[in-house]
């Protein structure tokens, strides 16, 4: 059993300092958790952290998929002899779409998500019906090697609804949960009066000023171990926007400092990993995430790599971080050799990393239309949770009235990106929030919108915002009624290609290999859109930067023929993917 009182951490009597590191299961493979955990526990660490993003596991209402996956996770993390930190959420932030929360439910509640609404909290009963049972059975007091489990993330930096928070811990308890459960939030007096529960141990998160952090906590709850949860050791990255790093060294004493105090950590992140598919999320002020200018903020949508220059890189590999944060868990390892070490006692070894393919570059030689779906008639555009998808590619269709002259056309609301055509020409590229050239049209034009979206906000009170043209079309000041709406769902089977050229669509290339590996992918004279692996959409590519191409990790690919699936969105026909040995990470174009 782990209890604590203000000194710290005993499990089964013996102190222990927990030494934990961050790894999503869902922003990596399963066939490569065991190397991934290897290597945490080659740092030093002793725990694993993870959270569980609602939307990937509960897609549709009742359809719940992979949930298997987090069980697999803490059962590798226990062969690799570590403990785990879970952290179910139903809100998880992480820099994920939505932070967890699935679209269908946030579109239908809208801010009464994240409260005591009785209808949020039906469907977080549900869902935690479904995935938790598997998790109470892997606790430390059942044998297993769960060591704790949050109680939502950082409420206090978003509500105040004590009554939402205590039914999350009471429905833990319920479900057989007799392992610690926490809360963890910023530490100003606000957040921890905020998001916090009597009886509940509380953590802070910061990536600085550790005693400062820590005093603020003890102010709160003298009670309590000194716990930064999320130890910010680098950070994200956003489309458009300078690659972030940290030096190592600065990271490594700012970790020297948190142990010094006595306290527990959590590495946030010790590997980032790839935010496969659509499911990078988006940010609506600069970091760090001072402003309180909420509604003017920029909409800053997440990059697919989640490297977060995290101490285990991208594709897993170690970096200074990682060799200098060993250094720091080694010292205080050698002080206090009376407390617990890790799980179980096996040697720890950095283990090694698929190899790397060669530079290659794949022609795409096949092409198709986009297979769109019947199409929807609606009076009003009609948003992608109406239209039953989270993301994907909608085609708005109106036609202008007739004996009118030419005027402007405006987009309301639009959520994110969209090229728009006038009788069959493609006229304009247009992106939220971003001011464009005005676009006339004339009476009896047909008026196509091909839009697609990026990552919904996962921090602050923009969460749970709708996708698609969210307000309307206007001629001037008149909306544009009878829309028909035609769906590209992203996670639908491809459709068959065939050789041929030009024009907006799918475009294949085949990718013959002897022996896998990790690769990285480019796509050369792209501007944005979608790159497929095997039928496995590895995510979104943008011009913009940083990230120049996208990690293909070795379990995506096979000996023999791989296809490569892209659809460009931008004003371009690129005509090859490349494969690189590096991620390229750079400022990108205009």
């Amino acid at each position: 059993m782990l209890t604590y009182d203000s000194a710290g951490f005993r499990l089964g009597g013996r102190p222990l300092r927990i030494l934990s590191g961050a790894l999503h299961y869902f922003r990596t493979r399963p066939e490569q958790w065991p190397q991934r955990l290897a290597a945490l526990r080659a740092m030093g660490l002793n725990t694993v952290e993870t959270y569980v993003p609602w939307n990937l596991h509960e897609p549709r209402p009742g359809e719940f998929r992979r949930l298997a996956e987090l069980a697999g996770f803490l059962d590798e993390a226990d062969r690799q002899g570590l403990w785990a930190i879970v952290r179910p959420g139903p809100y998880i932030c992480a820099e994920w779409d939505n932070g967890g929360l699935p679209g269908w439910l946030t579109s239908r509640l809208g801010r009464r998500a994240r409260t005591s609404d009785p209808a949020y909290l039906a469907a977080v009963d549900r869902y935690f019906d479904a995935l938790l049972p598997a998790v109470a059975a892997r606790q430390v007091d059942a044998g297993g090697n769960v060591l704790m489990v949050q109680v939502e993330n950082e409420y206090g930096s978003y509500g105040s609804d004590a009554g939402y928070l205590q039914h999350l811990a009471d429905g833990l308890r319920r479900r057989g949960f007799t392992v610690p459960l926490f809360t963890s939030d910023g530490p100003e007096d606000h957040m921890l009066t905020g998001g916090t529960l009597p009886g509940v141990l509380a953590t802070v998160n910061f990536g600085s000023a550790p005693e400062a952090a820590f005093e603020v906590l003890r102010r709160h709850r003298p009670q309590d171990p000194p716990f930064c949860m999320e130890y910010w050791n680098g950070w994200f990255d956003h489309w458009g926007e300078p690659h972030h790093t940290r030096d190592a060294a600065e990271a490594a004493e700012t970790l020297r400092r948190i142990l010094a105090a006595g306290a527990s950590v959590n590495l946030y992140m010790a590997h980032g990993g790839t935010n496969f598919g659509t499911g990078a999320g988006a940010n609506h002020a600069d970091p760090p995430f001072n402003s309180t200018d909420w509604t003017h903020s920029p909409y800053q949508p997440v990059t697919t790599s989640y490297d977060y220059d995290a101490p285990l890189d991208e594709r897993g590999a170690p970096t200074a971080k990682y060799e200098l944060f060993r250094s720091v868990l080694a010292e205080f390892a050698a002080l206090h050799p009376e407390q617990a070490r890790f799980r179980s006692e096996i040697t720890p070894r950095l283990p090694e990393l698929p190899g790397l393919l060669g530079p290659a570059t794949v022609e795409l030689t096949e092409r198709a239309p986009v297979p769109f779906d019947a199409p929807v008639e609606s009076a009003v555009p009609p948003s992608f949770e109406e239209l039953g998808i989270e993301h994907g590619l909608v085609r708005y269709t109106f036609r202008v009235p007739e004996r009118r002259p030419g005027l402007p056309l405006t987009v309301e609301g639009l959520h994110d990106r969209a090229v728009l055509l006038v009788d069959g020409e493609r006229v304009a590229e247009l992106a939220r929030s971003v001011a464009g050239e005005p676009v006339t049209v004339a009476g009896g034009a047909l008026v196509e919108l091909l839009v697609d979206s990026l990552g919904r906000v996962n921090y602050g009170p923009h969460g749970g915002e709708p996708k698609g043209i969210t307000g309307g079309v206007r001629h001037e000041r008149q909306y544009l009624h009878g829309c028909r709406a035609e769906v590209f769902d992203l996670d639908a089977p491809l459709p068959e290609l065939v050789t041929g050229d030009g024009g907006l669509g799918l475009a294949r290339g085949v990718l013959p290999l002897d022996a896998t590996g990790d690769t990285y992918l480019a796509v050369p004279g792209g501007r944005r859109g979608y790159l497929w692996v095997n039928g496995f959409l590895l995510g979104r590519y943008d011009a913009t930067g940083p990230q120049q191409a996208l990690f293909c990790p070795q379990p995506l690919l096979r000996t023999g023929r791989n296809e490569l699936v892209l659809l460009e969105l931008g004003d371009a026909e690129p005509r090859f993917v490349e494969l690189r040995t590096e991620p390229s990470i750079g400022a990108g174009v205009p």
